[in-house]
């Protein structure tokens, strides 16, 4: 693990990019071929896909930079109380819920956007779930998430979107309608 450590710390930005672009398009393929909703194969889908996953990387990396100095200077202003910065989980939890209610939803847009521009199909359906998703998995995830050391934060939260896609294509699929029937 330790080159893994010296390339996220000497390349933060780029490193970002490349563990999204890898884990956030296998975890797309896979939920999609779970779902059977596998559209036929294209190179310039998939190199689509790659790119979107890479700039979406970029971005959360920028935003776990950001909210980390947002929540402290929350507490230096005095608008949280000083425990957020004293406790690592209140720390952790502060950023993580000032992250995905500010930058979440923006978030999401974005990459349903791309998503659609990289498809040329327009769909908003389902954005509500989508949004959703920030309360019930991305508050919780990215709370242990920044529990972690910097070096492991952004491949853990990669980790997270492949799990995402899992999961959703679980409840997608129908199988999760006959559970407890």
């Amino acid at each position: 693990m330790e080159w893994y450590i010296e390339l996220v710390d000497k390349y933060p930005i780029l490193s970002a990019a490349i563990q999204f672009a890898v884990l956030g398009t296998a975890g797309e393929y896979i939920s999609k071929k779970l779902s059977r909703s596998l559209p036929r194969f294209q190179l310039k889908m998939l190199l689509g896909k790659v790119a979107i996953w890479a700039f979406l990387g970029i971005a959360v990396k920028f935003a776990f930079v950001g909210f980390e100095g947002f929540v402290e200077a929350l507490v230096y202003q005095g608008m949280l109380p000083r425990i957020v910065v004293q406790d690592e989980l209140a720390n952790a939890f502060a950023r993580s819920l000032f992250m995905n209610l500010q930058f979440g939803p923006f978030l999401i847009l974005i990459h349903r956007f791309l998503d659609n521009l990289a498809s040329w199909k327009w769909s908003w359906k389902r954005i509500g779930s989508a949004l959703m998703t920030l309360l019930w998995f991305w508050v919780p995830a990215h709370t242990v998430t920044f529990l972690l050391p910097r070096s492991y934060q952004i491949g853990l939260a990669a980790v997270w979107s492949f799990v995402l896609g899992i999961i959703l294509a679980y409840f997608a699929s129908g199988k999760s309608k006959s559970y407890g029937q």
